[in-house]
């Protein structure tokens, strides 16, 4: 008998010790939502029941009429700026009390992650960003536009080959194939046709490097929420033994050649060993063309950061090239698909586009000139609105470096403390689907952002790239190569829907980033040109 009443009570403790941290929000007066057993409001996303812009819609949704609210990632108490003011607030106006991204891989066990310019913190960050930084201005990406629209040409060329007036494509990993060569030419110095050599080893670890679908991937992130200090011990890593020998032997290579035989090359891997050997100035011409209004500015906080004192090493190089490859490689495609799949589905836009690219064309003497392709206004309003329905960064987040008080602006709030380390997220996804920002926002819409409507958005509303200074430092890259590509691709075919078509789009639940279900199946129709 006595060891049923020592189970009972056991089971009882066990309880109360595991349902105690879904209390956090309660005890400081945040309104929270009902967060299941363990699992919080992770349950229905980690049993792929829900994908993870759903999730992120139902968290922001779940306590209406709130400037910011509580959920929790399995035991971790998350805050949810919705507030444009107090995100302005906290990502900008106060970033020096939010300098850092959650931690999800332990620092120590895998070096090739932990020294990218993501995952880095604190000091080591913004000398780190500072060097960086004079790398991704407009005018260096005018000095690549050569290096990728040749990536453009070859792309349209594969398919111009083949002689059919209807070709039926999965866009996702057509467009994976397109990014996977752009950022090898143009971050590594390594040339790829991956349509054509479709197994080649970079494309290969790219795939390994990004794809989150994978069982055993997803695991490792729920270890580390669940047990920390269990990932800590095992060395958990991020990416596989096999990915970190491929691109840091690469690099390294790559480096070593360059060296010895005074290889110059207008990419990546060039502007990092600039920045190594003389360090980049951070200048800008006011007569080069931004990528567009997506285009997130480098902040004075940066600018003006002081900049690395020790040399950058090679494994420091290794993994900002890495980091340009693993944000490139998906998340660039998935834009791509996105954007291919609301061009099929609305001809109308994309009737408009194709009329632009020809005017282009036809100003520009017959071949794109990066001012040509930056001076399509049109163009920019529909990557615009395919960033504002699909953003790029589902979510964003900040980790408090030092104590932070909330003060109360209504009523009904008090002042929030929070403490060292608390988690924020800014759920972007959400933002841009609010109707009471981008009224019906399900539909897609160019003219939002057409010279006059614009003007009217709400600061802080529009957020692909992130926010503050630690924004997405390659959005002019991606912006530049979506641009690109488009470009060539409406020269030659329309886009137009197949019986694979999925209408409407039902996203994947697998992973975390933005992909369709059943595939982005979309037909090139050739174009009869008079």
């Amino acid at each position: 008998m006595m060891w049923w009443i020592l189970a009972a009570v056991a089971a009882v403790l066990g309880y109360w010790l595991l349902t105690r941290p879904h209390k956090y929000w309660i005890k400081k007066g945040v309104k929270q939502g009902n967060p299941a057993f363990i699992f919080g409001e992770s349950w229905a996303q980690t049993m792929q029941k829900q994908s993870f812009p759903e999730m992120v819609e139902m968290v922001y949704n779940m306590c209406p009429n709130t400037r910011y609210s509580g959920f929790y990632q399995f035991f971790l108490p998350t805050l949810v700026l919705k507030d444009p003011d107090l995100i302005k607030q906290i990502t900008v106006k106060d970033f020096d009390h939010f300098v850092d991204h959650q931690p999800f891989i332990p620092e120590d066990s895998d070096p090739l992650w932990s020294n990218n310019l993501f995952a880095l913190n604190g000091k080591r960050w913004r000398e780190m960003r500072a060097t960086l930084s004079p790398a991704f201005t407009s005018s260096k990406m005018k000095y690549m536009f050569s290096l990728i629209s040749q990536s453009g040409e070859q792309f349209v060329n594969y398919f111009l080959k083949q002689n059919e007036d209807l070709i039926t494509v999965e866009m996702k990993d057509t467009f994976t194939r397109f990014t996977n060569d752009v950022i090898a030419n143009t971050a590594f110095g390594v040339e790829c046709d991956s349509l054509v050599d479709r197994k080649n080893e970079f494309f290969l670890m790219g795939k390994e490097a990004t794809d989150f679908s994978n069982f055993w991937k997803n695991l490792k992130f729920i270890l580390y929420f669940l047990a920390p200090k269990l990932s800590d011990l095992f060395k958990v890593r991020f990416f596989s033994e096999e990915v970190n020998k491929f691109f840091t032997s690469l690099v390294k290579t790559n480096i070593e050649s360059r060296e010895k035989h005074g290889i110059v090359r207008p990419d990546m891997i060039h502007l990092l060993l600039e920045a190594r050997k003389n360090g980049l100035r951070h200048e800008e011409s006011h007569s080069i063309q931004d990528t567009g209004f997506a285009t997130v500015e480098e902040h004075e906080f940066t600018k003006n950061a002081k900049k690395i004192e020790r040399v950058m090493t090679d494994q420091d190089i290794a993994s900002q090239a890495l980091i340009f490859f693993f944000a490139g490689f998906d998340t660039v495609s998935s834009l791509m698909s996105l954007m291919s799949y609301e061009l099929a589905v609305n001809p109308y836009v994309q009737d408009k586009l194709v009329q632009e690219v020809d005017d282009t064309l036809e100003t520009c003497g017959g071949k794109i000139s990066y001012e040509g392709l930056l001076g399509m206004k049109y163009m920019d309003m529909v990557v615009s609105e395919s960033l504002r329905k699909w953003p790029n960064t589902v979510t964003t987040d900040r980790i408090s470096t030092k104590p932070y008080t909330i003060e109360p602006k209504y009523p009904d709030e008090k002042p929030l403390h929070l403490e060292k380390n608390s988690s924020i997220w800014i759920p972007i996804f959400a933002i841009h689907r609010d109707p009471k920002y981008y009224p019906e926002p399900e539909g897609f819409d160019p003219e939002r952002f057409n010279d006059e409507n614009k003007v009217n958005i709400k600061p802080y509303t529009y957020l692909p790239f992130g926010i503050g200074p630690r924004n997405c430092i390659g959005s002019r890259f991606a912006l530049l190569e979506t641009k690109i590509l488009f470009f060539y691709i409406l020269s030659h075919f329309r886009i137009v829907p197949v019986q694979k078509t999925p209408i409407p789009l039902v996203l994947c639940k697998k992973q975390f980033n933005l992909n369709a279900r059943d595939g982005f199946w979309l037909g090139l129709q050739r174009r009869n040109k008079i």
